[in-house]
């Protein structure tokens, strides 16, 4: 009982000197059992590959320099079609949630497209532009453009009335009520859409480059279906949870609670 409590307390003096350790934890046990598994060998090694098989061909793929330059065309796209949709979805939120008469007229179309799933426009698209960079980024910016929009509106329907009677009782005008107390009120549900729509946004690339892509990590995972290699498919998953783990964990969240606590919808 002693040794479990030293030990425990050690772990927690530790894991609050080297938050990282808190997020590698849990994938400890998840490791091993993978490992056991395999070295186990009910499944064969070209069916099953271990962690190291994986290791070495993450380091195999480095240093032909295809794994970066994959990862960089996968990043590059989502980061246009993502800029696309944000520039987008932004402004069309705040046109809905401010205008009764947008809202009558473009509510029903944005839930009748958002039920359309993104990968359902992959064949028209392809007959339209063919497979490419520009099939590619439509699809991206069509994932991101709803959860940015129906957030934006959420958030601006969200501000308390009070507050645009206070700031139009001091004088403001519309475009200072836009950008002094609408933006703000609503900035924290904007957030929240981002980071859900960038989310979306990566998935769909990944599916969308299995499918049209010449280039980058769905790709890759999906060529090497052909030659059969499960290592390098393995991979491609690990590649593809580390990084967005990295861009929402590290970036995303804490912007959206920075967001929150500033404008005092979370408290600290």
């Amino acid at each position: 009982m002693n040794a479990a409590l030293v030990l425990w307390s050690w772990w927690v003096r530790t894991s609050a000197k080297w938050p990282v350790l808190q997020t590698l934890a849990p994938f400890v046990p998840v490791v091993a059992l993978w490992w056991g598994v395999a070295a186990w060998g009910p499944f064969p090694p070209a069916f099953f590959p271990s962690p190291m098989d994986v290791v070495r061909a993450f380091g195999a793929l480095v240093y032909k320099g295809i794994l970066p330059e994959y990862l960089g065309d996968s990043v590059a796209r989502l980061a246009a079609g993502a800029a696309v949709g944000i520039a987008l979805g932004i402004p069309l939120g705040l046109l809905i949630g401010l205008s009764r008469r947008a809202y009558t007229a473009l509510w029903p179309i944005l839930l009748f497209f958002q039920a359309i799933g993104d990968i359902a426009w992959l064949p028209i698209l392809i007959i339209w532009f063919g497979f490419g960079m520009t099939t590619m980024t439509i699809i991206i910016v069509y994932t991101v453009l709803f959860p940015v929009v129906l957030n934006t509106v959420l958030g601006v329907r969200s501000v308390r009335i009070e507050l645009y009677r206070a700031a139009q009782s001091l004088g403001a005008t519309p475009s200072r009520v836009l950008t002094e107390v609408v933006i703000p009120g609503a900035l924290p549900n904007i957030i929240t859409g981002l980071r859900n729509g960038l989310g979306y946004g990566w998935r769909a690339l990944i599916a969308a480059e299995m499918i049209v892509g010449t280039s980058g990590i769905g790709f890759m995972m999906f060529d090497a279906r052909r030659a059969g290699s499960v290592v390098e498919i393995v991979l491609g998953m690990i590649v593809l949870g580390i990084l967005w783990y990295i861009v929402d964990a590290w970036v995303l969240a804490p912007i959206e609670r920075a967001t929150g606590r500033r404008w005092g919808l979370v408290t600290q």
